[in-house]
């Protein structure tokens, strides 16, 4: 939020200067991002009245003007500005006056016509110039020899406030002066509210069918109003120095009135309305063209204001063309309405565009401003463009309640480990306009409409704690012990994954939660993902339940920036929904890919791609020694022949593989990477170390070649293997496959070396032989013959 320090004062009445104000206010939570003057530097500009304007005898486009500056006596200065006449004010720079940019003025010749200062242009002051072409002209009231910086009131600063989400009543002068009155303990104006008797029995009907998503509306009828009547002078300076651009009066009254009070505002043609208006859902696939020549198609999940034959504008967000104010308006229905935040919320983001009005309706307005608001509204627009006052209709339906809550004088002390006496902390609610009531051992406050935040009692705590200071609390150390837990013996640390990871040559990678949908419908076949309601951005429409998506957009974006070896892993949630109603499974995994070489550019080894067995490599190297099995499978996002799950004691565990040519062609990668997904609680699971003793007795190796059919595997192989129980078999490798002359057709040879050794005995061939034998009836079982 921007305003000008100068605003502020007309409420609080304070005598901090604007630095230590700053440093107050970053301290209470109202962080200040900025603090610029309201104009530059000058010296030397006063204000002056032109008393007569002759052509220059030597210059067509140059006049001499005889000028009043309050001096004493006329002052001659040559001017070339289009604007200039006789019976202006303009500024004026004396000589010896310093202008931006340490532009000196100084007695001059101009054609050989002398000139005794300068008559000044807003850009030459570097003020707005607001679309005048040559001099800045003054109001006819502006004194004579008047310093311009104190006539203008260009001794301000404007702040720039950073507000946090739950301090909505921090969005308005008047909250903000509530603010700096409890921080400074200075009297707190805000400005009078007068009631403005109504003079005709005009009025707008109202009716609300939406009342859980609208509490209040109301409107107010004034006819005969003057339209092109212009802003004053001290309202668009305001206005301009907030940061809001001057458009029209009746415009400029309804944000003076927002940033003033709080409560946004919005004037309707009253020509241009039909019936009554009426609160309601819009109908879907309803069109309603927007004050910023928008045209949108709503949806029912939006609140519009409406009248008797269309949609007049999207409550709290914006106004539509259709019934907007024009300098031909004579009449007109000032709007001002509590809507319930939820409703409001998102939908910037869903139509593509916000406002101030918005901004402030999401993050919660004074549900008791309303009728405050539209009699100063009433009041502003009766000052600048007249009219007649109708009745005012107020229509009610569903407000929120005041919470009731209690604070305790020990549990302030516990929380904040120092002893803040009671009167001061009575004052300091009372400063905040909580209006506490004392009780035996604390204070008990009724939130006041104009605070959302206050729930519980840690908030009323760190509302004290704020305006108390927290630099005032003394930095005591920790009282209490701090131990480390141990690690269960059963459990892997998380450090020691991702260590594991970094030392594969994988590197991290954080992405988003939501996700575009076409990526859970391409890597994961999921039809119905969870959607959310107020997306950040159309492509972040859904809840992942995969993180290949988030993985494949990164190799993009590296591929871009010509970076061809890409390692990188994820470890995030994954959101799938449970067969129960409204429930949903959050799963931690870790996501991994792999593109391009399978080491850097080096001179010792031939350059090849990586494959599908170098990832299985870094699975099983992840997996630390756990019995991890591939089995050939399927999946949406992945190659048909090159993708396996990964299964231990026979639980999917997770999925490797290639990424499918049509996702690879799709996404515009010149090659397919590889991808694998883990459940991250079977990875930091682990069995307690077990410790056996070597065996003195030497090993036998024995190697057997098997001819199977195509399709088998070698997991199929292995587990036909291993069904033969004996202490004597201490491992089964697989270290060859040969497909080729002198086998049958479609059948491939699998040699595997079998480790044999007994922890008792030395092996001979007669404790061999019958082991090897069953081992060769056991893979007959599965198609297998000994080659």
């Amino acid at each position: 939020m921007q305003f000008p320090y100068s605003w502020l004062k007309t409420q609080a009445n304070t005598n901090q200067t604007p630095e230590q104000l700053a440093h107050l206010l970053t301290m209470a939570g109202l962080e200040v991002e900025e603090m610029n003057p309201a104009a530059p530097a000058f010296t030397g500009v006063v204000v002056a009245e032109v008393k007569s304007v002759e052509k220059h005898p030597d210059a067509d486009r140059l006049n001499v003007t005889q000028v009043d500056a309050g001096t004493g006596e006329l002052i001659q200065i040559v001017c070339g500005a289009p604007n200039v006449r006789a019976g202006i004010k303009v500024p004026c720079a004396l000589p010896n006056a310093v202008l931006p940019e340490n532009f000196k003025i100084k007695p001059t010749k101009m054609r050989g016509v002398v000139s005794n200062g300068m008559l000044c242009s807003a850009k030459e002051l570097g003020l707005p110039e607001n679309g005048v072409d040559g001099l800045l002209v003054l109001p006819e009231n502006a004194p004579v020899g008047q310093n311009i910086r104190e006539f203008l009131d260009l001794d301000d600063t404007l702040f720039t406030l950073k507000i946090t989400p739950n301090r909505a009543d921090c969005l308005s002068i008047k909250g903000l002066a509530r603010e700096v009155s409890a921080l400074t303990q200075c009297e707190f104006n805000p400005i009078k509210i007068n009631h403005i008797p109504n003079q005709t029995t005009q009025k707008q009907a109202v009716k609300i069918d939406a009342p859980d998503d609208c509490g209040r509306f109301i409107t107010r009828v004034i006819s005969d109003v003057n339209a092109t009547a212009p802003s004053p002078d001290w309202l668009v300076q305001r206005l301009e120095r907030a940061g809001i651009r001057s458009v029209s009066a009746l415009v400029d009254i309804g944000n003076y009135v927002m940033l003033e009070l709080g409560q946004p505002m919005h004037v309707f043609d009253a020509d241009k309305l039909i019936g009554s208006l009426n609160i309601r859902r819009a109908k879907n696939g309803e069109v309603l063209e927007c004050l910023n020549e928008k045209t949108v198609t709503l949806s029912d999940n939006t609140l519009v204001v409406a009248d008797e034959k269309q949609a007049l504008s999207i409550a709290g967000l914006m106004g539509g063309a259709a019934s907007a104010v024009s300098d031909t308006t004579q009449n007109i229905v000032l709007e001002s309405a509590w809507f319930r935040p939820e409703i409001i919320s998102g939908k910037s983001r869903q139509y593509g565009f916000g406002s101030d009005s918005s901004f402030c309706f999401e993050r919660g307005v004074d549900f008791q401003l309303q009728r405050d608001a539209i009699e100063r509204a009433t009041e502003l627009v009766i000052e600048i463009c007249g009219g007649q006052v109708g009745e005012i209709v107020e229509e009610i339906a569903k407000l929120p309640e005041n919470k009731t809550v209690v604070v305790r004088t020990a549990r302030i002390e516990k929380m904040l480990g120092v002893q803040i006496p009671s009167e001061q902390v009575e004052m300091i609610l009372h400063h905040l306009g909580l209006q506490p009531e004392k009780t035996v051992d604390g204070f008990q406050v009724t939130a006041p409409s104009f605070r959302y935040d206050i729930e519980i009692e840690a908030d009323l705590i760190e509302e004290i704690a704020r305006v108390y200071g927290y630099e005032n609390i003394p930095d005591d150390r920790t009282a209490g012990k701090l131990a480390m837990l141990r690690l269960p013996e059963n459990r892997r640390s998380r450090f020691g994954v991702y260590q594991k990871m970094a030392e594969r040559g994988f590197q991290e990678v954080v992405s988003y939660a939501f996700v575009n949908e076409d990526w859970e419908q391409d890597f994961a076949n999921n039809q119905n993902p969870i959607r959310l309601q107020n997306p950040l951005a159309a492509q972040y429409a859904v809840m992942r339940s995969t993180l290949m998506g988030g993985l494949i957009e990164i190799l993009q974006n590296n591929l871009n920036r010509k970076q061809n070896r890409v390692r990188v892993f994820e470890i995030a949630r994954t959101f799938q929904k449970s067969n129960k109603n409204n429930e949903f499974i959050q799963t931690e995994k870790l996501g991994g890919l792999v593109y391009g070489s399978v080491l850097p550019e080096q001179w010792g080894a031939k350059a090849r791609s990586v494959d599908f067995y170098d990832v299985k490599g870094d699975v099983e190297a992840l997996l630390q020694g756990k019995n991890a099995q591939f089995v050939k499978a399927e999946h949406p996002a992945l190659h048909p022949g090159r993708c396996a799950t990964i299964q231990i004691d026979g639980e999917n565990v997770g999925i490797i593989g290639e990424l499918h040519p049509k996702w690879t062609q799709k996404y515009d990668l010149p090659q397919a990477p590889l991808l694998f997904e883990l459940d991250m609680s079977v990875i930091l699971a682990t069995e307690k170390v077990r410790y056996q003793t070597v065996s003195k007795f030497q090993p036998v190796r024995r190697d057997l070649a098997f001819v199977l059919p195509e399709n088998v595997a070698f997991a199929d192989l292995q587990a036909a293997l291993n069904a033969v129980q004996s202490d004597l078999i201490q491992s089964i490798e697989l270290f060859d496959v040969y497909r080729g002359v002198g086998l049958p057709e479609n059948h491939k040879s699998m040699a595997v070396k079998i480790i044999l050794q007994s922890m008792e005995t030395t092996l001979t061939d007669e404790i061999v032989e019958p082991l090897i034998q069953q081992l060769i009836e056991e893979a007959e079982k599965v198609g297998a013959k000994l080659r």
